[in-house]
């Protein structure tokens, strides 16, 4: 039996273990952080699975979780995947129009929110909504609640018995271009992945998490959730970005796995508090160069002596402000720059990033705690094959990788071969059993000369320069490239050349001529990210066109 609801029921010997951490506020209470045990966990699922049951959903009928990261997030999966129902999960930040289009492409028969907020544009939408459960709706809102979906008990928590190939979960890609593709994940397919991850990073149930990163984002569901409740560990839930420091210190946690982009917020945090004074800030340089010496054995005995002593007194107190007890950060969703790990190793933390995709439940290689480069994703998981092809793109096979995409053969056909190679896109190097990720195969710019190059190694030495915020190239079909840019510098000639100071490592063709400079961050709101926190290339070149026009000397017909 693999189902993956026995990830709940393993802890049934051991009711009162505390299992979660979530930040209440309760009518009449002080809002604070509430403990659940696996035996209050079990007994939520087991009252979703009498409200399944009660209302006739059948093995394979899907359900859309559309809530953050809580308590009943996991009760509700668990309790679903425990009786073969599968999985939709959906981002609560996502506008209307993409939840519309997953629900009806899924046929979802449920659809759990967390407000209401997001009803009125579904019901334009939609005239034939699914069921709709929402923790905190009103008695006007016209859709169920808890208290009136779910009966006041349930029965024993229930885990059928299932074949390896049926179907967990359909998680639509947030693709930059395009409407999402849902991709199916079996109970296999996630369990394989579970038991390499396992292997990778060592953790133990003594270790507590912080849970940031949404757990619609498969990263966080199979690592953050699936792979932490196999192994015991406590997982606390932040309550977001704004409060992540003040959670940091509530929970002191020994784990943290997060999107590079969590860990440029804590630099720029570390950077902005030395800025005033020149001596903190030399100081935080000299610390960082030796620990990251120490780090390569490359440390004099000198430069170690150095560091021991600057650890206790730049270091630790760095540190602290990530709880103190931080003994290892996991990146993964994007390429981790390697400013931000030389800084934080340097700083003594143990730090290394892994690399994956959805269509491979995600994990597809990892750094090991010792054996780890930075520059490089690590080795593939001991149970995946990997290859590359003649167009350099990264080809994976093994027990993890998805079955197809829900209803879309025609997309499961580009990148996933009858012999069951996934090919991810992604253009790679492969020196030593390490993989280092060197673009995107479609997001290659052919210049007007037939020079060609994958824009996402420069964009990432750009992001290394601390005046860019966020960056992309551009100049398909142009004689030469243009860089357009989140940055509070004003001044184009002194953005060019720090620009064209961090490419100099690139071919002489990759340099930039212009840069447009913009105040206004790209954000999931305004539409120029994916809910997953990547830039959506084809909007920020819509949003941008008329000045990459102008730049050019084109005419935009309008």
């Amino acid at each position: 039996m693999n189902n993956l609801a026995q990830l709940l029921q393993h802890h049934a010997d051991t009711p009162d273990k505390v299992l979660y951490r979530q930040w209440e506020t309760q009518v009449g209470a002080d809002a604070g952080w509430r403990d659940y045990t696996a035996g209050e966990v079990s007994a939520l699922a087991a009252r979703w699975q009498a409200a399944f049951a009660a209302r006739g959903f059948e093995r394979g009928d899907r359900i859309a979780i559309c809530l953050k990261n809580c308590v009943q997030w996991v009760a509700i999966d668990q309790a679903a995947l425990g009786l073969g129902l599968v999985v939709v999960p959906l981002y609560v930040i996502d506008n209307a129009e993409n939840i519309a289009f997953c629900l009806g492409n899924s046929e979802a028969r449920l659809l759990v929110l967390d407000t209401p907020r997001p009803l009125a544009r579904l019901r334009e939408l939609m005239p034939a909504l699914p069921v709709v459960v929402c923790l905190e709706a009103q008695p006007d809102d016209l859709v169920d609640t808890p208290d009136t979906f779910l009966p006041p008990q349930g029965g024993a928590f229930e885990v059928q018995s299932l074949e390896d190939d049926t179907l967990a979960t359909i998680v639509y890609t947030s693709g930059t271009t395009g409407k999402p593709k849902g991709v199916k994940l079996t109970h296999g397919n996630i369990w394989a992945n579970i038991d390499a991850s396992a292997r990778v990073i060592r953790i133990h149930d003594a270790d507590t998490a912080l849970s940031v990163l949404p757990m619609s984002h498969m990263f966080e569901r199979t690592c953050g959730y699936y792979l932490m409740l196999h192994s015991g560990v406590c997982v606390a839930f932040s309550r977001g970005i704004q409060q992540i420091g003040d959670d940091l210190a509530a929970i002191r946690p020994t784990l943290l796995l997060a999107v590079p982009r969590l860990f440029e917020r804590f630099l720029a945090r570390i950077e902005q508090a030395v800025s005033g004074s020149a001596i903190k800030g030399a100081l935080l340089r000299y610390t960082v160069s030796t620990g990251w010496k120490v780090f390569l054995g490359e440390a004099s005995a000198l430069e170690r002596f150095a560091h021991a002593r600057l650890r206790r007194l730049v270091a630790e107190p760095i540190l602290q402000r990530l709880g103190g007890r931080l003994r290892l950060a996991g990146a993964g969703g994007a390429k981790l720059e390697l400013r931000i790990a030389r800084t934080f190793i340097g700083l003594g933390l143990h730090m290394i990033q892994g690399y994956g995709m959805t269509e491979a439940s995600p994990v597809i290689a990892a750094n090991r705690e010792t054996d780890n480069d930075p520059s490089s994703v690590g080795q593939a998981l001991d149970n995946l094959e990997i290859r590359v092809s003649e167009a350099n793109e990264l080809l994976v096979r093994g027990p993890s990788v998805m079955h197809g995409y829900w209803r879309n053969p025609e997309a499961t056909a580009k990148v996933l071969s009858a012999d069951g190679w996934l090919n991810t896109g992604d253009i790679v190097e492969i020196r030593n059993h390490r993989i280092y990720i060197r673009g995107r195969s479609k997001d290659i710019i052919v210049l007007s000369n037939g020079e060609k190059f994958p824009p996402e190694e420069a964009e990432a030495a750009l992001l290394d320069e601390p005046a860019f915020e966020q960056v992309m190239l551009v100049g398909e079909g142009r004689h030469f490239l243009t860089l357009v840019a989140v940055t509070q510098e004003s001044d184009e000639k002194k953005l060019v050349r720090l620009a064209n100071a961090r490419l100099k490592d690139f071919p002489r063709y990759v340099r930039v001529r212009r840069v447009i400079a913009s105040r206004e961050p790209w954000t999931i709101d305004n539409g120029l990210l994916t809910p997953t926190l990547k830039a959506k290339r084809t909007r920020v070149l819509e949003r941008f066109a008329h000045t990459i026009a102008a730049v050019y000397g084109e005419e935009t017909g309008d």
